[in-house]
Protein backbone atom coordinates (compact mmCIF):
# COMPACT_ATOMS: atom_id res chain seq x y z
CA UNK A 1 0.00 0.00 0.00
CA UNK A 2 1.34 3.42 -0.96
CA UNK A 3 1.89 6.37 1.34
CA UNK A 4 -0.27 9.42 0.73
CA UNK A 5 2.72 11.23 -0.80
CA UNK A 6 3.60 8.37 -3.14
CA UNK A 7 -0.02 7.88 -4.16
CA UNK A 8 -0.37 11.51 -5.18
CA UNK A 9 3.05 11.86 -6.78
CA UNK A 10 2.73 8.66 -8.84
CA UNK A 11 -0.98 8.51 -9.67
CA UNK A 12 -3.04 11.59 -8.83
CA UNK A 13 -0.88 14.70 -9.25
CA UNK A 14 -1.02 14.57 -13.07
CA UNK A 15 -4.83 14.41 -13.10
CA UNK A 16 -5.69 16.34 -9.94
CA UNK A 17 -6.78 19.63 -11.53
CA UNK A 18 -8.52 17.76 -14.36
CA UNK A 19 -10.38 15.66 -11.79
CA UNK A 20 -11.96 18.83 -10.38
CA UNK A 21 -12.93 20.25 -13.76
CA UNK A 22 -9.71 22.16 -14.42
CA UNK A 23 -7.60 24.58 -12.40
CA UNK A 24 -9.74 27.66 -13.05
CA UNK A 25 -12.90 25.79 -12.06
CA UNK A 26 -11.36 24.63 -8.77
CA UNK A 27 -10.25 28.15 -7.88
CA UNK A 28 -13.59 29.69 -8.83
CA UNK A 29 -15.47 27.18 -6.70
CA UNK A 30 -13.51 28.24 -3.63
CA UNK A 31 -13.82 31.93 -4.43
CA UNK A 32 -17.57 31.36 -4.20
CA UNK A 33 -17.13 29.22 -1.05
CA UNK A 34 -15.18 31.87 0.86
CA UNK A 35 -17.37 34.71 -0.41
CA UNK A 36 -20.56 32.96 0.72
CA UNK A 37 -19.14 32.68 4.25
CA UNK A 38 -17.78 36.20 4.48
CA UNK A 39 -14.16 35.11 4.82
CA UNK A 40 -11.94 38.21 4.85
CA UNK A 41 -8.74 39.19 6.69
CA UNK A 42 -9.75 40.95 9.90
CA UNK A 43 -6.69 40.44 12.11
CA UNK A 44 -3.10 39.69 11.14
CA UNK A 45 -4.15 38.47 7.71
CA UNK A 46 -1.95 35.38 8.14
CA UNK A 47 -3.50 32.17 6.81
CA UNK A 48 -2.41 28.54 6.75
CA UNK A 49 -3.54 26.11 4.05
CA UNK A 50 -3.03 22.52 5.22
CA UNK A 51 -2.99 20.17 2.24
CA UNK A 52 -2.80 23.05 -0.20
CA UNK A 53 -2.40 20.87 -3.28
CA UNK A 54 -2.30 22.90 -6.50
CA UNK A 55 -3.74 26.03 -4.89
CA UNK A 56 -7.51 25.73 -5.01
CA UNK A 57 -7.72 27.34 -1.56
CA UNK A 58 -4.47 29.29 -1.34
CA UNK A 59 -4.99 31.40 -4.45
CA UNK A 60 -8.52 32.60 -3.54
CA UNK A 61 -7.33 33.42 -0.01
CA UNK A 62 -4.34 35.38 -1.29
CA UNK A 63 -6.61 37.29 -3.67
CA UNK A 64 -8.76 38.20 -0.66
CA UNK A 65 -5.71 39.76 1.02
CA UNK A 66 -4.40 36.92 3.20
CA UNK A 67 -0.70 36.08 3.44
CA UNK A 68 -0.81 32.33 2.92
CA UNK A 69 1.54 29.55 4.01
CA UNK A 70 0.64 26.58 1.79
CA UNK A 71 1.77 23.16 3.02
CA UNK A 72 1.52 19.89 1.12
CA UNK A 73 3.41 16.60 0.75
CA UNK A 74 3.23 16.65 -3.04
CA UNK A 75 6.01 18.51 -4.81
CA UNK A 76 4.31 18.32 -8.24
CA UNK A 77 1.09 19.88 -6.90
CA UNK A 78 2.98 22.65 -5.09
CA UNK A 79 4.88 23.44 -8.29
CA UNK A 80 1.55 23.76 -10.08
CA UNK A 81 0.43 26.16 -7.33
CA UNK A 82 3.60 28.24 -7.73
CA UNK A 83 3.13 28.38 -11.50
CA UNK A 84 -0.31 29.96 -11.01
CA UNK A 85 0.44 32.15 -7.97
CA UNK A 86 2.47 34.84 -9.73
CA UNK A 87 3.14 37.69 -7.30
CA UNK A 88 0.45 36.66 -4.81
CA UNK A 89 1.64 36.46 -1.16
CA UNK A 90 1.88 32.66 -0.95
CA UNK A 91 4.77 30.72 0.56
CA UNK A 92 4.83 27.03 -0.37
CA UNK A 93 6.23 24.35 1.92
CA UNK A 94 6.69 20.72 0.89
CA UNK A 95 6.21 18.85 4.14
CA UNK A 96 4.01 16.99 6.58
CA UNK A 97 1.03 19.08 7.66
CA UNK A 98 1.27 17.59 11.17
CA UNK A 99 4.47 19.62 11.59
CA UNK A 100 3.03 22.88 10.26
CA UNK A 101 4.09 24.77 13.38
CA UNK A 102 7.74 24.32 12.40
CA UNK A 103 7.18 26.61 9.40
CA UNK A 104 5.41 29.47 11.23
CA UNK A 105 6.87 32.39 13.12
CA UNK A 106 3.60 33.89 14.36
CA UNK A 107 0.02 33.01 15.15
CA UNK A 108 -2.44 33.01 12.27
CA UNK A 109 -5.93 34.32 11.72
CA UNK A 110 -7.22 31.50 9.53
CA UNK A 111 -6.46 27.81 8.98
CA UNK A 112 -8.09 25.81 6.19
CA UNK A 113 -7.87 22.05 5.70
CA UNK A 114 -10.14 21.15 2.81
CA UNK A 115 -11.01 18.59 0.11
CA UNK A 116 -10.56 15.44 2.22
CA UNK A 117 -7.06 16.40 3.43
CA UNK A 118 -8.14 15.65 7.00
CA UNK A 119 -8.88 12.04 6.01
CA UNK A 120 -5.29 11.58 4.85
CA UNK A 121 -3.99 11.62 8.41
CA UNK A 122 -2.96 8.19 9.70
CA UNK A 123 -5.37 7.88 12.63
CA UNK A 124 -8.06 9.54 14.71
CA UNK A 125 -5.39 10.24 17.31
CA UNK A 126 -3.45 12.22 14.72
CA UNK A 127 -6.58 14.19 13.80
CA UNK A 128 -7.20 15.06 17.47
CA UNK A 129 -3.56 16.11 17.86
CA UNK A 130 -3.82 18.32 14.78
CA UNK A 131 -6.90 20.07 16.18
CA UNK A 132 -5.03 20.81 19.40
CA UNK A 133 -2.05 22.26 17.51
CA UNK A 134 -4.31 24.38 15.31
CA UNK A 135 -6.15 25.78 18.35
CA UNK A 136 -2.80 26.76 19.84
CA UNK A 137 -1.71 28.45 16.60
CA UNK A 138 -4.83 30.53 15.96
CA UNK A 139 -5.22 34.07 17.20
CA UNK A 140 -8.09 34.71 19.60
CA UNK A 141 -11.22 34.70 17.48
CA UNK A 142 -9.38 32.88 14.69
CA UNK A 143 -11.13 30.46 12.36
CA UNK A 144 -10.57 26.87 11.24
CA UNK A 145 -12.37 25.67 8.11
CA UNK A 146 -12.62 21.96 7.31
CA UNK A 147 -14.25 20.11 4.44
CA UNK A 148 -14.27 16.32 4.15
CA UNK A 149 -16.45 13.40 3.17
CA UNK A 150 -18.14 11.54 6.00
CA UNK A 151 -16.97 7.96 5.45
CA UNK A 152 -18.38 6.61 8.71
CA UNK A 153 -21.13 4.81 6.79
CA UNK A 154 -20.26 1.90 4.53
CA UNK A 155 -21.24 1.26 0.93
CA UNK A 156 -21.30 -2.32 -0.33
CA UNK A 157 -21.29 -4.32 -3.53
CA UNK A 158 -21.02 -2.47 -6.81
CA UNK A 159 -21.57 0.87 -5.07
CA UNK A 160 -17.91 0.61 -4.00
CA UNK A 161 -16.88 1.22 -7.64
CA UNK A 162 -16.92 4.94 -8.44
CA UNK A 163 -16.48 6.31 -11.99
CA UNK A 164 -14.88 9.59 -10.92
CA UNK A 165 -14.28 11.30 -14.27
CA UNK A 166 -13.54 10.48 -17.88
CA UNK A 167 -12.98 12.05 -21.27
CA UNK A 168 -11.64 10.82 -24.60
CA UNK A 169 -8.10 10.51 -23.28
CA UNK A 170 -8.33 9.81 -19.54
CA UNK A 171 -10.47 7.59 -17.29
CA UNK A 172 -10.31 7.77 -13.48
CA UNK A 173 -12.03 5.01 -11.53
CA UNK A 174 -12.02 4.48 -7.77
CA UNK A 175 -12.71 1.34 -5.70
CA UNK A 176 -13.30 1.38 -1.93
CA UNK A 177 -12.56 -1.30 0.68
CA UNK A 178 -13.87 -0.64 4.19
CA UNK A 179 -12.07 -1.50 7.41
CA UNK A 180 -13.09 -0.65 10.98
CA UNK A 181 -11.23 2.68 11.13
CA UNK A 182 -10.10 3.33 7.56
CA UNK A 183 -11.15 3.02 3.93
CA UNK A 184 -8.61 1.72 1.43
CA UNK A 185 -8.98 3.82 -1.71
CA UNK A 186 -7.84 2.23 -4.98
CA UNK A 187 -7.37 4.76 -7.80
CA UNK A 188 -6.99 3.55 -11.38
CA UNK A 189 -6.03 6.09 -14.05
CA UNK A 190 -6.16 4.98 -17.69
CA UNK A 191 -4.59 7.39 -20.18
CA UNK A 192 -4.64 6.99 -23.95
CA UNK A 193 -1.32 7.27 -25.76
CA UNK A 194 0.08 6.44 -29.19
CA UNK A 195 0.35 2.77 -28.30
CA UNK A 196 -3.08 2.48 -26.71
CA UNK A 197 -4.30 2.74 -23.16
CA UNK A 198 -1.86 2.83 -20.23
CA UNK A 199 -2.70 2.24 -16.57
CA UNK A 200 -1.41 3.83 -13.38
CA UNK A 201 -2.87 2.34 -10.20
CA UNK A 202 -2.23 2.65 -6.49
CA UNK A 203 -4.06 2.46 -3.19
CA UNK A 204 -3.86 4.29 0.11
CA UNK A 205 -5.90 4.65 3.29
CA UNK A 206 -8.30 7.34 4.44
CA UNK A 207 -9.65 7.73 7.95
CA UNK A 208 -13.34 7.13 8.57
CA UNK A 209 -14.44 10.29 10.41
CA UNK A 210 -18.02 11.21 11.24
CA UNK A 211 -19.16 14.81 11.50
CA UNK A 212 -20.30 14.19 15.10
CA UNK A 213 -16.87 12.87 16.10
CA UNK A 214 -15.08 15.81 14.46
CA UNK A 215 -17.38 18.30 16.18
CA UNK A 216 -16.75 16.72 19.59
CA UNK A 217 -12.99 16.70 19.07
CA UNK A 218 -12.93 20.36 18.08
CA UNK A 219 -14.88 21.38 21.15
CA UNK A 220 -12.52 19.31 23.25
CA UNK A 221 -9.56 21.11 21.66
CA UNK A 222 -10.86 24.47 22.87
CA UNK A 223 -12.93 25.84 20.01
CA UNK A 224 -15.80 27.86 21.48
CA UNK A 225 -18.08 27.72 18.46
CA UNK A 226 -18.32 24.86 15.97
CA UNK A 227 -20.79 25.05 13.07
CA UNK A 228 -21.29 21.86 11.05
CA UNK A 229 -23.18 21.45 7.78
CA UNK A 230 -23.46 18.59 5.29
CA UNK A 231 -24.38 18.64 1.62
CA UNK A 232 -24.26 15.54 -0.56
CA UNK A 233 -22.04 13.68 1.87
CA UNK A 234 -19.50 16.51 2.08
CA UNK A 235 -19.14 18.00 5.55
CA UNK A 236 -18.20 21.65 6.08
CA UNK A 237 -17.03 22.74 9.52
CA UNK A 238 -16.32 26.30 10.63
CA UNK A 239 -14.79 26.44 14.10
CA UNK A 240 -14.03 29.68 15.96
CA UNK A 241 -11.43 29.76 18.71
Amino acid sequence: MATVKDHYDVVLSDVYSWMFGGFASGVERNIDFFDARGIRPLGSGAALDLGAGCGFQSIPLARLGFKVTAIDLSGPLLRELADHAGSLPIETVEGDLMHFDEYLTEKVELVVCMTDTLLHLPSKEAVSALFGKVAGTLEDGGTLILTFRDLSGEVTGLDRFIPVKSDEGTILTCFLEYGPETVTVHDLVHTKGRDGWMLKASCYEKCRLSKAWVEAQLKGAGFGRVDVAEDGGVVTVIAIK
